[in-house]
């Protein structure tokens, strides 16, 4: 998959359940990153993601470190509110990941300064701390899928005829 949804450390099941559910619409692959703050099998993951587990591409890694060995020379995007750069300042790749922190502490300082030219941020008023997670992942697929002219996603809708 060119689209890659990582979360490193989710902590709430719903997030990550919305998240999941945003991922099968646009086919884009979720990449999750332990400890998660849940079981997979939470009923609450489950009912976020409704119907569409099936019809999603989601790889595991044991810690930051394995996903980052693993995933070595990747274009890596790492949504943060301590980036100087706008997320739309980005040129996204055909290949992407777009990574995202836990819910409580974002992603691992460390992490963002060895990376820093890649870190961007989602632009809002300075007194509030973030987005909700699954708001901020949709944000940022979709202007991927934008600079992209959606492709492959259905773009017209069809109304069906009203009746009185």
């Amino acid at each position: 998959m060119d689209i890659n949804i990582v979360l490193c450390e989710p902590e709430i099941p719903q997030n990550t359940g919305n998240i999941a559910r945003t991922c099968a619409a646009v086919g884009a692959s979720l990449h999750l990153i332990k400890p998660l703050g849940f079981e997979i099998d939470d009923r609450k993951l489950k009912r976020a993601g409704l119907d569409y587990w099936d019809k999603l591409d989601i790889t595991y890694y044991e810690s930051l470190d394995d996903f980052m060995r693993i995933n070595a020379g990747e274009n890596i995007y790492f949504f943060t509110t301590k980036a100087k750069k706008a997320y739309t300042d980005v040129k996204y790749p055909k290949r992407v990941f777009i990574m995202f922190g836990k819910e409580t502490k974002g992603l691992p300082e460390k992490l963002l300064y060895d990376n820093y030219e890649n870190c961007v941020r989602i632009p809002m008023r300075q007194t509030l701390r973030s987005l909700n997670l699954s708001n901020s992942v949709a944000v940022a697929v979709y202007e991927v899928l934008r600079q992209r002219d959606f492709e492959g996603l259905e773009e017209k809708g069809k109304l069906t005829q009203y009746v009185i």
